[in-house]
């Protein structure tokens, strides 16, 4: 009797450890890397490809996005985005130490990492901080299969006028169901953030994908007919909860992980 009580305290346990495991929400850090020139792409895209991927993959850091602006003007400048997903903050923390512990990088990402004041690989590299949200704590890396050149990676920040505001607009996704709404229409979300850190807080992040520009704009018709949406956008709960939409258009490299 005490044994079959104490398995199943046991099995009980278990289940809520991988629960909570399964539900554990991830960290990213989303590093963009602005250029002046293609040389400077091209450095940084052998750094990206050739030493500092294969080198993340060791430490077991899977799932990294390479991505570029589908444009070059004024609004989109010339540079490369790189989606680093984390198990936790530590990881950032430690991050860099063990990769200047591997000789294997080290040796890959000479050129790069000592190259001169007078030729710099960037011009600089900003960083930010995200938590996933509730309802998506792990990253889903996109299923798409057609040519990288073609999809349309948007990533969009909402920021809010109040920390009050900004918090709203996050239930909005969670408890309030466009999470769901995005997942029942084929978004091909990767990530929901929450920004911990980064230039235009309070704000939230996240990443949809499509194969190409017309499979975008139809999507959002959808979204935009959606009856869910209309009565979700109309809850007098969730109003005036976001005071700018930064909305940038991305494609995969050929390196990245998806």
């Amino acid at each position: 009797m005490y044994k079959a009580a104490y398995i199943s305290v046991l099995l009980l346990l278990l289940t809520i450890n991988t629960y909570g495991q399964a539900n554990q929400r991830e960290y990213y850090q989303l590093k963009t890397y602005l250029l002046d020139t293609e040389e400077q792409e091209n450095t940084t895209d052998q750094y990206l490809s050739k030493a500092l991927l294969p080198a993340l993959k060791k430490l077991n850091i899977k799932n990294v996005g390479v991505f570029k602006p589908r444009t070059i003007d004024s609004l989109n400048p010339r540079s490369i985005k790189l989606l680093i997903p984390m198990k936790g903050l530590g990881d950032l923390e430690t991050m860099e130490t063990k990769l200047q512990k591997d000789k294997v990088y080290m040796a890959a990402a000479k050129d790069f990492l000592d190259a001169s004041y007078k030729n710099p690989p960037f011009s600089r590299v900003e960083s930010v901080i995200l938590k996933a949200f509730v309802d998506m704590p792990k990253m889903k890396p996109s299923p798409l299969s057609g040519p990288r050149k073609d999809r349309v990676y948007e990533l969009r920040s909402y920021e809010s006028a109040t920390e009050a505001k900004y918090i709203n607009k996050v239930d909005m996704f969670n408890k309030g169901g466009e999470i769901s709404l995005f997942d029942s229409l084929g978004f091909n979300a990767v990530f929901y953030g929450e920004v911990l850190s980064g230039a235009t807080m309070p704000n939230l992040m996240y990443l949809t994908t499509f194969e190409n520009q017309a499979s975008r704009d139809a999507h959002w018709k959808s979204f935009s007919d959606s009856p869910v949406w209309n009565k979700i956008k109309s809850n007098p709960n969730y109003q005036n909860n976001v005071s700018k939409n930064v909305t940038r258009f991305f494609y995969p490299t050929e390196y990245s992980d998806y």
